[in-house]
């Protein structure tokens, strides 16, 4: 019973130390994420207040919404990384890329080299309408390409909720998952929490991100997180001491 009552923890309490964040936002004026320089400053203090040792930043390249391009990005960061070492923010950060799953980064894939998380770690996302139609066999071409897929945050797709097996075959497909860490907090709705928690208990994610965009998110991630199964997310937080740099 007095498990049953205890008080969950604070997200920010599990972060703090050694988290290495491997999704956000952060870079300016590229996404739908930090606007301007100043609010990339504003969120990089903050990811250094919460204690977040390292962060792996990955704007959207999405041809049909974000068409930005690697080199895009990557001068991008090399821009942001001398403004903040202006500004004494001294966390270490580098970035990678979101990549939306559709016929574009099918082509995409096999005449261009992918910005990586760490070696051949690639970030993907789908459509929160509907899966692609061909979604096993891009995930097949991924890893063809010799790269490992790993899927921003499946618990957000709100066609796979009723369709459990879906989730199990991503998974013997070859998809590591990333857990959205928003998402333990309530942030997206009771649904897709308890979605997150149901495949935390079965084990399925294999690594988190907070997916910060704005400084709405990062308030979210100085709150109690909304969930049972605190062991296992703390398990699931240090995994992406993987991504160390």
């Amino acid at each position: 019973m007095l498990s049953f009552f205890k008080s969950k923890p604070f997200l920010k309490d599990l972060l703090a130390g050694d988290y290495v964040d491997i999704h956000s936002h952060l870079l300016p004026g590229i996404d739908d994420g930090a606007k301007t320089i100043k609010k990339t400053i504003k969120l990089a203090k903050a990811f250094q207040e919460l204690g977040i040792s390292q962060f792996i930043t990955t704007p959207h390249i999405s041809h049909y919404v974000w068409n930005n391009s690697e080199q895009d990005i990557l001068n991008k960061l090399e821009e942001t990384q001398i403004v903040l070492k202006d500004e004494n923010i001294t966390i270490p950060f580098k970035a990678a890329a979101e990549y939306f799953i559709d016929d574009w980064f099918e082509n995409h894939l096999k005449s261009e080299k992918l910005l990586t998380l760490k070696d051949n770690y690639v970030l993907v996302e789908i459509s929160y309408l509907s899966a692609p139609l061909n979604l096993y066999k891009i995930i097949f071409d991924i890893q063809l390409a010799g790269y490992i897929p790993v899927l921003a945050h499946p618990e957000r797709y709100f066609y796979f909720h009723k369709n459990f097996t879906e989730y199990e075959k991503l998974k013997k497909s070859g998809c590591l998952f990333q857990l959205n860490l928003l998402a333990v907090m309530g942030y997206y709705g009771s649904e897709i929490t308890k979605t997150a928690e149901l495949l935390l208990k079965k084990g399925m994610y294999d690594f988190t991100g907070t997916d910060v965009h704005h400084s709405i998110h990062i308030e979210s991630l100085h709150q109690k997180i909304k969930i049972d199964s605190v062991s296992i997310l703390k398990e699931v937080i240090a995994n992406n001491q993987f991504f160390q740099f």
